[in-house]
């Protein structure tokens, strides 16, 4: 693996020199050069999963897809939110707003005496080898991106922003990163405070990230694929189709109701623990019921944008 780490940093530092370096120094952010080094990491990364997104996923959408699609207007949509995340794009922005305001509070309570309870201190075993610490922060943030799933299905501001993701009717490889920029920043900063409080190592905290988001990526994914007898074990595409079917995935307690099916992101276990797992494999219509009324919920990125925060807005 030395010569892959090695040809990273070399491409990292490249980057960083050549694109991010020069901008930062005109405008005054020379005191940050360590954020910017980060970013630039995260920028490779995300041109890896783009790479493969395109070529693996789309590929997997022309063998066997779930619906026909005739609508690409509105994937062209996610296509431009995936770009936004994971070329680091919304990522950079957050490195410059919110992670110094989140460094501020984080240090404020570290003043104050309080000291996370890092995972490893509570189990030592995780010391041993970073693939079992990987494989333990993986289910642990699992666990937590289920409750967080949850709760933006069950609280009407939160369902606000979040319909948004819902809204898209041509479910696609794109679509994972169809988001409110505004959830985006509430979930950037809940998952940074749970990596403070659980220790995560930052090179943990990157690949967790990247892991997830790619297998996400596969589970919005337009193909008729569910994983068959392994579907216990990892959130398929036919499983994660479901959360997002019309009267299933958002009111599956009634038209109008919160709630919903299938809320784990990578983990069908924590569906099948709290009673939410729906495993029928049989491709479903996406999207939200009050849609087929005709609510609009917008066709390209800034009016989706505008049209979430007035849901918001109205929702008391």
């Amino acid at each position: 693996m030395d010569p892959l780490l090695h040809a990273w940093a070399d491409a990292q530092q490249f980057v960083f020199e050549a694109l991010l370096l020069p901008v930062m120094l005109t405008v005054g952010l020379d005191h940050r050069l360590e954020d910017g080094y980060a970013a630039t990491g995260w920028l490779l990364l995300g041109v890896l999963q783009v790479l493969l997104i395109a070529t693996v996923l789309r590929g997997l959408e022309r063998w066997k897809p779930a619906e026909a699609q005739d609508d690409r207007a509105a994937v062209r949509a996610d296509v431009v939110y995936t770009l936004l995340h994971r070329l680091g794009i919304v990522r950079v922005a957050l490195y410059f707003t919110l992670v110094p305001l989140l460094d501020g509070v984080l240090a404020q309570a570290r003043l104050w005496g309080f000291a996370p309870p890092a995972l490893d201190a509570w189990w030592p075993a995780l010391t041993l080898h970073p693939l079992l610490s990987f494989v333990v922060y993986l289910v642990v943030f699992d666990f937590f991106e289920y409750l967080y799933h949850r709760a933006q299905h069950a609280f009407n501001p939160w369902w606000a922003l979040h319909a948004l993701h819902h809204s898209q009717r041509q479910l696609s490889c794109w679509s994972d990163d169809r988001n409110h920029l505004l959830d985006d920043v509430i979930h950037a900063a809940a998952f940074a405070v749970l990596a403070w409080v659980l220790g995560v190592p930052p090179a943990q905290f990157m690949a967790l990230v990247v892991v997830t988001q790619m297998l996400e990526s596969l589970s919005h994914t337009n193909v008729r694929l569910h994983f068959g007898p392994l579907r216990g074990l990892l959130v398929s595409p036919a499983f994660h189709r479901r959360h997002h079917a019309i009267g299933l995935g958002h009111e599956s307690a009634g038209p109008g109701s919160l709630g919903g099916c299938n809320f784990g992101v990578l983990l069908p276990v924590w569906d099948v623990l709290f009673g939410t797992a729906d495993f029928r494999p049989e491709p479903v219509a996406t999207g939200i019921r009050d849609q087929l009324d005709g609510r609009d919920y917008g066709r390209g990125v800034l009016a989706q944008q505008w049209l979430g925060l007035r849901r918001l807005l109205r929702s008391g």
